[in-house]
Formats: C-alpha cells, structure tokens, sequence
C-alpha cells in the first residue's frame, strides 16, 4: 500500500470523516480509498454492539462495486450454532484477532469461511475494534488475491483500527443516546431532548389526539399472582398497544403501573383532526384485538385480559416539569385531565373504548352515545360515546348511570 495514502485516510477519519453523510457513506468511502491505495480488499465488515432493549448489534456490510448493506441482529444470536462457531464471537468474547487463509486446514473449523471460500475468497481477517468503555466491536477484512493479505496489508489494517473506532465510537454514541431517548421517553420528546430542549419550564403547546387506557382487574390480578408473573403479563399487555398506536402515527409517553398515555400529533405535516383522529380509532381497535387474542398460562389456568382507552382531542403543554435536576418530558392540561376521567367512566360502563364528543365529531363513525356525565373538575358535564359494536359490561362491573357522583 501507499503509506501516504494511508496517512491521507487515517487522518481523514481522525477529523471526524465530515465529507461523508451518512456511516454507510463514511465505511463506503474508507473502503474504496484503501482499495485505490492499493489494499486489496473485496468484502469490509462492520459489526456495533447495541445498548437496546431488543438489538443485540447492528452491522455494515460493504462489498467491491456495491451499496453497504446494513442490518440488525437480536439477541437470539448469542445461542445460535452460528454464532457460537463464527471468529466473531471470538472477537467479541476474547477480543483476539481471527486469520482464515483458505489454504489453512485449520478455517475449515469456522463454517461461516465456507460461503467465504465458495465467493472465492483466499484470506479472512476479523479484528477486534475497541472502545474507550471497554467493550470490543468487530471488523471483517477479506480479499480474493491469489496471495491473500501480505503483511503489509495486514499492518495497514491494524493501522486503520483505532482511528475507525474512534469515528465510530462517536457515530456509536450519538445513535445510543437517539435509541435511549426513544426507548424511554419517545421519538418525539427525544428529538427535542437532543436539540437542545433540556432546561425546567421549556414546553411547547400542541393539538393532540390523547390515549389514555388501563388494564381491568390489574390489583386483583397483582393480589393473586407473582411479581415476576404480573410484569410478564404487563410486557404482553403493552405490546398489544404499543405497536398499533406506533403504527398510526402516536407515540407513547408514559407506562403508569398498568395505565398508557400517547399522544397522536395534529399539525400540518400530520393532517387534519378528522385524518388523525381517524388513525386513532383503528389503533383503538387494533389494540382491541390483540388484547382480546392475548391468552396467558399460569399453572393450570389461562389468563385473559380486558382493557379500557379513552378517546379525546385538545391542545396540551408538552415539555419539561419537575423539581431540582429531576425532569420528565411530558403533557399536562385540561384536555389530558379529561381523558383521565373518561378512562374511569369507559371502566364502570364495562366498554373498551369510550370517546369525548370533541373526539366524536372529529371522527366521523356510527358512535352510540353513552349520555353525559359530571366530571370532578370541569363545570360543565361531558358527552360520551361509544362504539356501535360494542356490548356493556362483561368485566364484572356493573353498568355506569348517568346520575351517580362525580367521577374523579
């Protein structure tokens, strides 16, 4: 190789590699710089442990003449026969680099250099790439030169490791804090955090459709089960949720014990209250079905399970509260107060899906009106509707009259 193109790229990437967009830009433009230097590399990989709940890793795969391929791994590799008889797992558990010549007897104990070797690879080279936390990432080298990798080749690469962890570590962390944020608080709130939205008392207003449902019979069934059996369940239960309100455009703000708060955004780059509200309903109902379908053994018993959502539309303050250097990101205001008390309202109506008269009229649907309320806060009783499809009762609780107290 040409030790002042080597140089020219190691510096490259020391500065930040800033001419490339994107990683999958940055590993595509270090490859073919080190190929027109002289390496003769045909396959570069790439492989980033995660700090995901459901990622194990992910990984970048760049071949000669070819766009990177990126994926993901979960954690369901780790007890794979594959994994256990890849170099990688030697990488990542000893942090040695692995050699597989084709030639060598001794690559034929790693299946993976099989499809290798059939692509018409002559050399393999998995090294290790630290980071500055200790935990060891991996790279993939290989070449379909007659001779393989000389030895020059083979210091060239080591000479590209800690500069193409360092870029990548930044990359790495950048895209963590992103996944945490979503993970914990929400794409949307997470967005903001790291745009800089951090400090008590930023909050924004905003028009929303708001989801607030709660599992029936949850102490009960907190009572008579086991912790670990309860949180179980609960997973179960959110996932039946979580991945229609994501689906049609609503992002969950809060866990709260068995309780879910989302917010589905109406704005001009979503839509019009009556599209978004729309959206809603279906992810409503989709939820419905999950948890209708969702079936949980314990012993010789089969849990099913019942839930309620209330349904409204207002504007809410959404943004940072809480005290000293404690903060949530959250949304607060009359409108999230309302489909609180419509939430307790849906459970004593023995309905699962209960919505507010501003909700009712956004969304055009054969609603069935449920009557009007008073609600503990508000001066004025409330109008409730519900869906045509649906029978009350059928969870223990017995029909909610109209005239009883206040809710809240």
């Amino acid at each position: 190789m040409q030790n002042s193109e080597l140089q020219r790229i190691t510096n490259w990437l020391i500065d930040g590699a800033r001419s490339s967009g994107t990683p999958a830009e940055m590993i595509a433009d270090v490859c073919e710089h080190l190929v027109a230097a002289g390496l003769p590399l045909w396959r570069f990989g790439i492989f980033i442990r995660t700090l995901h709940p459901e990622i194990f890793g992910r990984n970048f795969i760049w071949r000669e003449g070819q766009e990177v391929e990126i994926g993901t791994v979960d954690f369901e590799i780790l007890d794979t026969p594959e994994f256990a008889r890849s170099p990688l797992r030697i990488v990542f558990e000893e942090g040695l680099e692995v050699r597989g010549r084709m030639d060598d007897p001794d690559s034929k104990r790693f299946p993976f250099l099989d499809d290798m070797r059939a692509e018409g690879v002559t050399d393999y080279l998995a090294m290790p790439m630290p980071y500055l936390d200790g935990s060891i990432h991996a790279t993939s080298w290989t070449t379909r030169h007659p001779s393989g990798f000389s030895d020059d080749d083979v210091a060239a690469i080591r000479a590209m490791m800690a500069p193409l962890a360092r870029v990548s570590e930044i990359v790495s962390l950048r895209r963590t804090a992103e996944m945490l944020l979503d993970t914990y608080v929400g794409n949307r709130a997470g967005a903001r955090i790291l745009g800089g939205q951090i400090r008590r008392g930023h909050n924004d207003t905003m028009q929303a459709a708001i989801w607030l449902s709660d599992l029936r019979g949850f102490t009960a069934l907190s009572d008579r089960l086991p912790a670990e059996t309860v949180v179980e369940i609960l997973n179960q239960y959110f996932d039946c949720q979580v991945t229609a309100i994501r689906g049609h455009g609503g992002e969950v703000l809060k866990f709260m014990g068995d309780g879910l708060l989302a917010v589905f955004p109406i704005d001009e780059y979503v839509g019009d209250a009556a599209h978004v509200c729309s959206r809603v309903l279906e992810a409503a109902r989709e939820s419905r079905a999950s948890v209708e379908a969702l079936a949980f053994p314990v012993g010789d018993v089969v849990e099913r399970f019942r839930f309620g959502v209330a349904l409204h539309v207002g504007h809410i303050l959404y943004g940072n509260i809480g005290g000293g250097n404690r903060l949530d990101f959250t949304c607060i205001g009359p409108a999230v107060n309302l489909a609180a008390r419509l939430e307790k309202i849906a459970g004593r109506l023995g309905r699962t899906v209960v919505v507010s008269e501003v909700f009712a009229n956004a969304c055009r649907h054969d609603w069935r009106e449920l009557g009007e309320f008073p609600i503990a806060g508000f001066s004025k009783a409330q109008r409730v509707y519900g869906l045509t499809e649906e029978t009350p009762g059928g969870d223990g609780l017995r029909a909610f009259r109209p005239t009883i107290a206040p809710v809240g």
